[in-house]
C-alpha cells in the first residue's frame, strides 16, 4: 500500500496567523514548520501501524512548509520551488494507491475557517467548478480521483473537515482546531492533535484496505471560473488563450478534461 500525503500549514493546531506564521518571512515560519512537520509525522506513524508500505510527502505550501531535518525517516519528501510541470508530478502520483491531506484549510470565504483561502491569500477571491464554489480541498480530492487515486483521510480545521465530508461523504477526518475567524481559532494541543491523527488515519486506511474508497471524480464538461480581488491579476492572465475574461475580475476556463483545469 503505497500513500501520498498532500500537506498545507493553514490547517495546522497552533498555526492561526497569516501575519506571523505562514509565510517565509514572518517571525514564527520556522516554529509553525515544525508544528506541521509534527502532525505529518504522527499521520506516518499511523499509516505505518495500519499497513502502509511506502509514503511520499508532497510539501504543498506555497513557499514551502516541511521541517526536512525532522522528517519521519521512513517517509520519503517530494519539494523544492519552483514547483516541476504537472506531467512529471503526475506520472509520480500515478503510482500510489491512495492520498490523505495534512494541514488543510477551509475554501475562501468560510466565515469560521481559520486562515481560510483558496491558492492565493493574497489575490483569489473564489474559484467555481461548474457554478459550485470550491477550495484546495476539493482541487486535490479532483486532481487524485482523476489519476485513479481516493483521498481517505484529512486533518485541519473544523470547516476543512467539514468540507471534506460535504464534498466527499464518508471520509475519515480529524479536526485539531475550531476557527473562530479568519485569524483566530481555539487549537488543541500539539501532542493532541498529532494523536488524533494518528489514531483517525490509522481508523481510514484499515477501512480502506477492507472496503475500498472509491475516487472522487465528476462528470465533464467541466467550467472554472476564477475571480481575483483586482482587475491587474486578470490583465496578467488574459494573455493566456485558455481563459476567457467574463467580467473585470473574473475569468473562465474549459475542458472537458478535469487534469487541464483543476490547476489551471
Amino acid at each position: 500500500m503505497r500513500v501520498l500525503i498532500g500537506t498545507d500549514i493553514e490547517g495546522v493546531a497552533g498555526v492561526v496567523s497569516f501575519a506571523s506564521q505562514t509565510g517565509a518571512d514572518t517571525r514564527y515560519y520556522e516554529a509553525a514548520k515544525k508544528l506541521l512537520t509534527a502532525e505529518v509525522n504522527a499521520a506516518v506513524e499511523g499509516l505505518l501501524e495500519a499497513g502502509a508500505d511506502e509514503i511520499l510527502v508532497v510539501d504543498g505550501h506555497g513557499c514551502g512548509a516541511i521541517d526536512f531535518e525532522s522528517l519521519h525517516p521512513q517517509a520519503k519528501l517530494l519539494h523544492g520551488r519552483p514547483v516541476c510541470a504537472q506531467d512529471i508530478r503526475r506520472s509520480v502520483y500515478a503510482s500510489y494507491d491512495v492520498t490523505v491531506m495534512i494541514g488543510q484549510h477551509a475554501m475562501a470565504g468560510i466565515q469560521t475557517g481559520n486562515l481560510n483561502h483558496t491558492q492565493s491569500s493574497k489575490t483569489i477571491d473564489y474559484y467555481k467548478l461548474n457554478g459550485r464554489k470550491i477550495g484546495e480541498i476539493a482541487q486535490w480530492a479532483l486532481h487524485a480521483g482523476a489519476l485513479g487515486i481516493p483521498l481517505i483521510f484529512l486533518s485541519g480545521d473544523e470547516a476543512a473537515c467539514q468540507e471534506a465530508k460535504e464534498l466527499i461523504g464518508d471520509i475519515e477526518t480529524a479536526s485539531v482546531k475550531q476557527g473562530l475567524g479568519r485569524n483566530s481559532a481555539i487549537s488543541l494541543s500539539a501532542q493532541a492533535a498529532a494523536d488524533k491523527i494518528r489514531i483517525g488515519i490509522a481508523t481510514a486506511l484499515k477501512k480502506h484496505i477492507i472496503q475500498p474508497v472509491k475516487p472522487f471524480v465528476l462528470n465533464g464538461p467541466f467550467v472554472l471560473e476564477k475571480r481575483f480581488f483586482n482587475t491587474d491579476s486578470v490583465d496578467a492572465v488574459s494573455a493566456d488563450p485558455r481563459y476567457k475574461r467574463i467580467d473585470s475580475q473574473t475569468v473562465q476556463i474549459t475542458s472537458n478534461n478535469i487534469l487541464d483545469i483543476i490547476y489551471a
